[in-house]
């Protein structure tokens, strides 16, 4: 056993799920901001983010070139607070949020459990967040300092609980418009289970007003502050009929989308509220992907997500047609290494993945 299962199951394993990620989280926040502690763990961890253009391993997407192929999904780090801590645990790219326009508590505790048969999490958590404007000034400050320059940071964003279907573009196009300027891509959540009525949003009608509103704000927003174009991508879910996910990818070539990310958490489970994911999720995930691939063609991006454990994992991810890989569940029974783990094998073995997926 690994010094983190030990920790894991003396003391993370008998206290509430989301108090273990707070405190977790915390931790990291707090040493990613500590310029010595922060630099002597990365360069222990993960040489290969500062190798810079052409390291091993990298891949030039979504213009920009991201050190390592395996980064972090949407949902750990909802409001920006920790990215420079997370990057010096190796994650080649991270993605925060969800974030809404405004901010809003998520749904009522209990919201969170750990599936130890499964080695998966439930959550219901309801977009909990500071709000889109808290996380901009956050990503502002990142964006001034070498370091956050160099960190590839997506943004996930959704809409508020309170606001109806009808006027749900609007709230996309206030976060785009908001948090555009300070992200290396932006990807709009119409997946998540733990918000009424979001799901239904993926149903190409409900989708293309979203999608257009989000990519004109977005547009605008980095226009008048005189940076690059954001990329904007769409997050689906794993229980979207194979139908279903062709006219996703239908719609994202017709309205010249970014790209995808393939898939969130499932509900196709009897385990209680919320979304489950883990490595249950890895089957689905690799469907999805390859079908998204074949629909897309070579040019949109496909972000791979679902049951990643191991190096292996993201492999398979790759060669389904991926050209980014996340993962988060495996974080809270892996541990802090995890990451660096990952990417680590994945650099050694960077010849070895389907051409043009790892450079």
């Amino acid at each position: 056993m690994t010094p983190y299962s030990l920790l894991f199951d003396a003391v993370f394993k008998g206290m509430d799920p989301e108090r273990a990620h707070e405190l977790a989280f915390r931790a990291i926040e707090v040493a990613g901001k500590v310029p010595v502690v922060r630099d002597v763990v990365q360069g222990a961890l993960a040489p290969y983010l500062g190798r810079g253009v052409g390291g091993p391993g990298s891949v030039e997407v979504l213009g920009r070139t991201v050190p390592a192929p395996f980064g972090l999904a949407g949902g750990f780090d909802k409001n920006a607070r920790a990215v420079r801590g997370l990057t010096m645990l190796g994650f080649g790219f991270v993605e925060v949020g969800t974030v809404t326009p405004r901010p809003q508590p998520g749904n009522e505790a209990p919201r969170m459990w750990r599936e130890l048969d499964l080695r998966g999490v439930r959550n219901r958590m309801g977009f909990n967040n500071d709000g889109a404007a808290e996380m901009a000034e956050r990503l502002r400050a990142l964006r001034r300092t070498a370091a956050g320059r160099a960190a590839v940071v997506g943004v996930n964003i959704g809409k508020n609980k309170t606001t109806s279907a009808a006027d749900a573009a609007a709230d996309y196009a206030a976060c785009a418009r908001l948090l555009a300027p300070h992200a290396d891509y932006l990807v709009v959540n119409v997946s998540s289970p733990n918000t009424p009525g979001l799901r239904d949003l993926q149903t190409t009608a409900e989708l293309r007003p979203i999608l257009a509103a989000a990519r004109e704000a977005a547009d605008a927003a980095t226009a008048a502050a005189g940076v690059r174009r954001t990329p904007l991508l769409v997050k689906i879910a794993p229980d979207l009929a194979d139908a279903d996910v062709d006219a996703v990818a239908d719609l994202a070539l017709d309205l010249g989308l970014d790209g995808v990310v393939a898939v969130n958490t499932t509900i196709g489970h009897d385990r209680g509220p919320g979304g489950l994911s883990g490595p249950m999720l890895l089957p689905r995930g690799l469907e999805v992907v390859a079908r998204l691939r074949e629909r897309l063609g070579p040019d949109p991006v496909v972000i791979g997500v679902g049951g990643v454990r191991a190096a292996d994992d993201v492999r398979a991810y790759l060669r389904a047609g991926a050209d980014l890989v996340q993962g988060y569940t495996s974080f809270v029974y892996e541990g802090p290494m995890w990451p660096s783990r990952i990417n680590r094998a994945l650099t050694r073995s960077a010849g070895s993945i389907s051409a043009g997926s790892i450079a």
